[in-house]
């Protein structure tokens, strides 16, 4: 029951915030193997419905009179849509990392073939008529070259896709997890204005956000929205709804400070 409670307790939640804006465009939720109990919990009269999103989708998809479907283990587009998936996250950094071991095993640098499957996912995503919210970040020990990571990241792993189909999510791996410091919020600004000079799409921060940081976060104009993946950093580490609805409370405080 856990996924359909998420879905019920965050669309309750939503349709309490007062200063929730109206046009508010999207809160996605990306459950792991909880798919059908999140699309099924969905109340379609909530004033902010919650849409559903799966993490990832495979390169290749079913088609009349092409593959029927032995994709094995995959996950392809098409099914995504009728679990009731609206959304595929693609490029998170631990699905880049995963990528980046199998080609570890076979002793080789992986970096433009990962580029050329996340890339692959998103024309498949996008040609099932999912929305995709792609992420890219830079690990510790390439802070120094920043803009060269993401450059890479956006360009090669977005070849030919259309901006106005994808919101980005820039995730810092090195700040994502229980004890790690996020970046200022003007570092994260400074991140933002580049990134959209590189691809004009919708951008929002994930890696580090949470109650203590929402509000000057919020208050950065070139970001539009948030990545929460923890809402409790200690103790009892997870996903708590009523923690997520005060994050977006207190984001919603920097934004309509703007």
């Amino acid at each position: 029951m856990w996924a359909p409670t998420i879905v019920s307790s965050l669309e309750q939640g939503l349709a309490q915030l007062a200063a929730l804006p109206k046009d508010m465009v999207f809160s996605v939720f990306f459950p792991e193997a909880h798919l059908l109990g999140a699309s099924q919990a969905k109340n379609v009269g909530a004033p902010f419905q919650v849409e559903i999103g799966c993490q990832s989708v495979h390169t290749q998809d079913t088609m009349a009179g092409g593959n029927f479907g032995a994709f094995t283990t995959s996950l392809p587009a098409n099914a995504a849509v009728e679990l009731g998936c609206s959304w595929t996250l693609i490029g998170h950094s631990e699905q880049r990392a995963k990528l980046a071991g199998m080609y570890q095993l076979a002793g080789c640098d992986g970096r433009p073939a990962i580029h050329q499957i996340l890339n692959q996912q998103v024309q498949q995503a996008l040609q099932a008529g999912l929305k995709v919210l792609y992420c890219i970040g830079e690990k510790a020990d390439e802070v120094n070259k920043t803009e060269e990571v993401l450059t890479e990241q956006l360009q090669q792993g977005l070849k030919d896709v259309d901006p106005s189909r994808i919101v980005l999510a820039y995730e810092p791996i090195w700040a994502i997890g229980p004890g790690k410091t996020p970046p200022s919020a003007e570092k994260i600004r400074e991140i933002a204005i580049l990134v959209k000079k590189l691809y004009k799409a919708p951008l929002v921060y994930g890696g580090g956000l949470k109650k203590e940081n929402a509000a000057s976060i919020g208050a950065i104009q070139e970001l539009d929205g948030g990545l929460i993946a923890l809402t409790r950093f200690s103790g009892e580490i997870g996903f708590y709804p009523e923690e997520y609805l005060e994050i977006v409370r207190t984001y919603l405080e920097g934004v309509n400070s703007i």
